[in-house]
């Protein structure tokens, strides 16, 4: 496993094949990297479906509404919804969209960002200053690289837990 630098700002997401490792990045997009802890503390990530699977371009997953349902309808309602939080204000950076980086997911409105993020299967520059990025995977990418794919994928995989390393015994 990865070294972990720093524990509040670490998530540990679990998945079949294994476990990924990601460093938030508090001081690039602070809102995003504590909303996602808030929601991995509250357990409401746990069970969530990856519900947009695009080979060569990024998986994506959060749908804390939707996402955890078993049944087919909500398999495809994925994506459409977010937390009972409030959405977040865009935090756009020059952190390119890289490999490996997390990006927050939203609609046509900047502002739109909520629960939902995806991780970038190769270098999507094309994606820079449009999407918040708040956080890279530094360890477990393979995992992420073998997540079922497609829109929505018939059996999705799913985020079996969603922790912030610090509160990991």
């Amino acid at each position: 496993m990865a070294d972990i630098k720093d524990p509040e700002n670490t998530i540990l997401m679990e998945l079949k094949d294994g476990t990924v490792v990601i460093e938030l990045l508090p001081e690039v997009a602070p809102g995003h990297a504590e909303r996602m802890k808030e929601l991995a503390r509250s357990g409401q990530y746990d069970n969530v479906c990856f519900h947009r699977v695009i080979d060569g371009f990024m998986a994506q997953t959060g749908d804390v509404a939707n996402g955890n349902m078993e049944n087919d309808f909500n398999i495809r309602a994925a994506g459409t919804g977010g937390s009972d939080l409030p959405n977040l204000k865009a935090e756009f950076s020059s952190l390119p969209h890289d490999r490996g980086t997390l990006g927050a997911a939203r609609s046509q409105m900047p502002d739109s960002a909520n629960s939902q993020f995806f991780i970038n299967f190769k270098d999507n520059h094309f994606l820079n200053g449009q999407y918040t990025v708040y956080g890279r995977v530094i360890s477990g990418m393979e995992h992420v690289d073998a997540i079922t794919r497609g829109e929505p994928p018939a059996n999705p995989d799913r985020m079996i837990s969603v922790k912030v390393a610090a509160d990991v015994a």
